[in-house]
């Protein structure tokens, strides 16, 4: 081989070693990119805006926390802006009061919106309306802006704004959680002059209906908000209806609407099916002397059919120690209970009691077995009635042909 040769081969693998060491440094640079390039993540924020009592002109977010500084925008339920503190540096900060302009009329009342604004200008001034929100974007969490609302009433001044007014507030103090509340608002236009304005009715701080009314000048009518509680969880919510600048809250206490139940409907040697009106979210527990011998899935609260618990199978996490010797007969009293909680916490949760009581039923399999053996006798017998079958001829006439 020619010293020309050995020395071009020399150098190709040189240019190969040097390559190889430029992609593992690559590697290495890149694993260590936002150390080593200044690549940064996302800015983070954090927000706390309380309901409040003011006079239209300022209000005070109670807490705010910037990553990399910038502003609190207020604005209203038409997502306008209304106002927009001083620039807040990087950290954390407490009774954060924002102001109008000295000019403006007085507008800070009502529902109101809190949202964290980057200042990406970096100019110390906020710029996201007057840029068409391109520069000083919100802070972002989940992919929305970080945010919270408040509700800010009035002071009894009566001079704050020409907002119509919450006169009453028509509502029952108790429902149940599978009919239809009706709410009656008493809405009043105090101006000198016919306006439209809208009114909301909120559900636990959530608008749940929006109504735009338009009133003459003194005119006083009651709007009606019609809430179906289906699928509510039984307990305090709170009603609120709410004009631009007052509002009115009111507690409702909604009961279950059925009496908490559980009965069995049938059963065999390894699982028991029963009918369930559980009042919150739990389970359904056969036990047998305190012994757990199955749980139910998960249930939400509600009236449930044919729920199944197997007997061989213990729910996640749940041990169930049982010798040869207590294997199931089918004359064991066993006991139906409906629980509270996740099935997989069973040893944990507690047993749904009502008049101070549990909700239980006593059974055995075989009495299970033989009240669905009835039931389904009692259903053919039915069907025989209903289509006239009497074992006479197919033709209806009880001689030979």
């Amino acid at each position: 081989m020619s010293s020309r040769s050995t020395l071009g081969t020399i150098k190709r693998v040189a240019a190969i070693l040097i390559a190889i060491a430029i992609v593992l440094a690559a590697g290495i640079l890149v694993g260590q990119a936002p150390a080593i390039f200044g690549v940064e993540e996302d800015p983070e924020a954090s927000l706390a805006f309380e309901d409040q009592d003011g006079d239209g002109t300022n209000v005070t977010v109670d807490n705010v926390s910037l990553s990399e500084g910038g502003f609190v925008v207020i604005s209203d339920s038409q997502s306008e802006t209304l106002a927009v503190s001083e620039y807040l540096e990087d950290g954390s900060h407490d009774n954060v009061t924002i102001d109008i302009e000295e000019d403006d009329e007085p507008v800070l009342i009502g529902r109101l919106t809190a949202t964290v604004h980057q200042d990406t200008s970096n100019d110390d001034t906020y710029a996201y309306d007057e840029t068409d929100g391109e520069e000083d974007r919100p802070y972002l969490e989940d992919g929305f802006p970080v945010s919270d609302t408040a509700t800010v009433t009035t002071t009894d001044d009566g001079d704050v704004t020409d907002s119509f007014e919450v006169d009453s507030v028509d509502v029952p103090s108790t429902a149940t959680t599978n009919e239809t509340v009706e709410v009656v608002a008493e809405i009043s236009n105090p101006t000198d002059f016919q306006t439209q304005q809208p009114v909301d009715f909120r559900v636990d701080g959530t608008v749940l209906e929006q109504q735009m009314i338009d009133l003459e000048p003194g005119e006083v009518r009651n709007v009606t908000f019609e809430v179906d509680t289906a699928g509510t969880e039984p307990g305090n919510q709170t009603y609120g209806v709410y004009t631009e600048a007052d509002g009115s809250l009111h507690t409702v206490e909604l009961e279950f609407h059925a009496t908490p139940s559980v009965t069995v409907t049938d059963a065999t040697e390894d699982s028991v099916t029963v009918d369930a009106a559980i009042p919150e979210d739990g389970f359904v527990a056969i036990e047998d002397n305190e012994t757990l011998r199955g749980t139910s899935e998960s249930l939400e609260f509600g009236e449930h059919e044919n729920v199944t618990i197997d007997l061989e199978e213990p729910p996640e996490n749940v041990t169930i120690e049982l010798e040869d010797e207590d294997a199931l007969e089918e004359d064991d009293e066993l006991t139906a209970l409906l629980y509270s909680g996740d099935p997989d916490d069973y040893e944990n949760e507690s047993p749904i009691e009502y008049n101070d009581e549990p909700v239980e039923t006593t059974f055995t399999l075989e009495e299970a077995m033989a009240a669905d053996d009835d039931e389904t006798d009692e259903a053919d017998a039915a069907d025989d009635s209903d289509t006239g079958d009497d074992g006479d001829d197919a033709d209806g006439d009880d001689t030979d042909d």
